[in-house]
């Protein structure tokens, strides 16, 4: 059984154009002055089999071999490659800037790489395609045969996705991505750039549902919100397994959007807001025990005032009061004995 050769990238064989394009030029008019000169003799007389060799000889290469010879002469510029099949079957990958001389019944595959158009995608905006600092047009990229291997970036529109714990979110993903195997991305997919697209959705999906939204310090939980470098991590390995037989390397995948869903927003920002109070307070207490334990403490050490437990008592309430109210404290000035 013949094995595939779109499994593995291979170079094209390929030579210089410039000396090529300049053979082939002295040749045209060569077989052009060859041309002329058979029709001369023929015009004049009885050239004989030979002037009639020259003439079909020279005519041939200068109406067909030669404009098919111009045809090979490939020029390419940095981080670009032609993928070429000679015939139906790959041929190779021309890659490197240059000015290059191929087989001329070559033909070179044109990559369905357009926008993404399907119904995976949340929302009605189609992820964008965004090549360096300019966003690549779907039309101008499929008139090009060549295939960019320069770094990407991938946005893809915002998704609802629930949790682990089965609260909704809005979350969106920024992939920077590039062609690594061009024979991979254009034989084994049908369009790369929607294949990827897809399958960042699957694997966002995957990711999100293994962690909650936020966790406290406490419990020592990752999540989302807390956790984005180890996230952005598992992501981009969940990503690289999916889109590795499309002939793609991912350099990058991060959260670019992060939010509770519409509908739960409000509440779990009450929850939030619950949850701060709660730390907030639990800090001001212990601090304020603390405090409370340092005044006793001094008092005496120094011998300042002898307390029994009901002053004690007393004292520790003020200073709780004092410590721990939201307002400040209004003293009461007690020119009298608490008995």
């Amino acid at each position: 059984m013949k094995q595939e050769v779109h499994n593995e990238e291979k170079a094209a064989g390929k030579t210089s154009g410039m000396f090529m394009m300049l053979l082939n030029i002295v040749l045209m008019l060569a077989g052009i002055t060859g041309l002329i000169y058979g029709i001369t003799l023929l015009d004049g007389g009885p050239g004989g089999p030979g002037a009639i060799a020259l003439v079909v000889i020279c005519g041939l290469y200068v109406c067909l071999i030669g404009p098919v010879m111009f045809g090979g002469l490939k020029i390419l510029k940095p981080n670009e490659a032609l993928v070429l099949t000679l015939f139906g079957d790959y041929y190779g990958t021309l890659k490197g800037p240059g000015f290059f001389f191929v087989n001329p019944l070559v033909s070179a595959a044109t990559p369905a790489h357009g926008e993404p158009s399907t119904g995976a995608i949340a929302g009605d905006k189609k992820p964008t395609l965004v090549v360096g600092a300019v966003q690549a047009g779907a039309a101008a990229q499929a008139v090009s045969k060549k295939v960019s291997l320069k770094a990407m970036t991938l946005n893809n529109d915002k998704q609802k996705i629930n949790d682990a714990l089965g609260n909704p979110i809005i979350i969106g993903i920024m992939v920077v991505w590039k062609v690594v195997n061009t024979a991979k991305a254009l034989f084994n997919v049908d369009n790369y750039i929607e294949y990827l697209s897809i399958q960042s959705d699957a694997a966002l999906r995957n990711i999100v549902r293994l962690y909650p939204y936020d966790a406290s310090d406490d419990e020592g939980e990752k999540s989302l919100r807390g956790s984005s470098q180890e996230i952005a991590e598992s992501l981009k390995a969940e990503i690289q397994k999916k889109v590795e037989m499309a002939g793609l390397e991912i350099l990058e995948a991060r959260i670019t959007n992060l939010s509770y869903a519409p509908e739960i927003a409000a509440a779990m920002l009450q929850r939030q807001q619950a949850s701060a109070i709660i730390a907030a307070r639990q800090k001001i207490v212990e601090g304020a025990v603390g405090m409370v334990e340092m005044a006793l403490a001094k008092l005496s050490d120094n011998r300042i005032v002898d307390l029994d437990e009901e002053r004690k008592a007393a004292m520790v309430s003020n200073l709780l009061v004092v410590l721990c109210g939201n307002k400040e404290a209004q003293p009461i000035v007690n020119s009298g004995s608490i008995y």
